[in-house]
């Protein structure tokens, strides 16, 4: 029997086809290099094309394998530093358990989280604690999976309100090129997704959504296409009448650009389409 994935990945082949080979509005460039003695290092950086504003995050990551450790560094332009430390596998087979902190020199403001994540055979739990002056937070999931068939919660317990803030319900169904996934969240919001590998080259996803109160219903469909070994093509369409259009190319091993656009369907000759440029660079 195969591990189900987590809570937060039920659904996640579809959520890639919409998502994926799209940057509308950015520019964005992202390297990734790795040092002689393991280290990696990921740098990003964007560039908003309407409002200007400039973003940027360096993050490091030391992987000491012989006793499962991960060590990661983070720091953004917002001037936020995080340090994270990784122990898999070694109190247990399966368990994973991540401590996580965050320290902004600005504002003086502090936050940790204690992570923990434990999969085996039919079964993928998670617990995460946020710890704040006010009372901790605690995070719950839970997937179980058999025959193809999975089933998941997953709630959260603000323990200063004494009162639970997230409670989610999802089913959904797994087979090798076929996905189904359903989802009530907080019993007002109602969502299901359906991705489906038609072919090598071929991919398409449809999502649908809707919310207690609202006649609206939330629809778009999706599909990746591969041209060949370096290139693909995408595009999404939903019930708002946004076109969405991908093209990825790697120009040579290491070397990924992505261009895409975002079309506005009932106002095509008003403007406000928006362009997005994407550059990945991996030594």
């Amino acid at each position: 029997m195969a591990i189900p994935p987590s809570y937060v990945d039920l659904g996640k082949s579809a959520r890639d086809i919409f998502n994926k080979g799209y940057g509308f509005g950015l520019v964005k460039l992202d390297v990734k290099t790795k040092s002689a003695s393991g280290v990696e290092f990921t740098t990003s950086g964007s560039s908003n094309t309407d409002t200007g504003k400039v973003n940027g995050s360096l993050e490091t990551k030391y992987k000491w394998a012989e006793y499962g450790l991960t060590f990661t560094e983070k720091w953004n332009t917002d001037n936020t530093l995080g340090t994270e430390v990784a122990i898999e596998d070694q109190i247990a087979k399966g368990l994973k358990l991540t401590f996580d902190t965050t320290f902004s020199p600005n504002t003086g403001k502090k936050s940790g989280k204690i992570k923990s994540a434990y999969k085996r055979e039919c079964l993928n739990l998670g617990c995460d604690v946020d710890f704040d002056f006010a009372g901790p937070a605690i995070h719950g999931s839970a997937v179980f999976g058999y025959e193809g068939w999975l089933a998941g919660y997953q709630m959260t317990f603000d323990s200063a309100k004494s009162k639970l803030t997230r409670n989610n319900f999802s089913v959904g169904y797994k087979t090798g090129d076929f996905q189904l996934h359903t989802n009530v969240n907080d019993g007002s919001e109602f969502g299901g997704s359906i991705y489906q590998k038609v072919s090598d080259n071929l991919e398409t996803a449809v999502n649908l959504a809707w919310t207690a109160g609202s006649n609206s219903t939330r629809f778009g469909i999706a599909a990746k296409y591969k041209l060949d070994s370096t290139a693909s093509i995408s595009a999404k369409v939903n019930n708002s009448s946004l076109v969405g259009v991908g093209y990825t190319q790697t120009l040579r091993p290491g070397v990924k650009l992505t261009l895409s656009a975002l079309i506005d369907g009932k106002s095509i000759n008003a403007g406000g389409h928006k362009l997005g440029l994407g550059l990945e660079l991996e030594a």
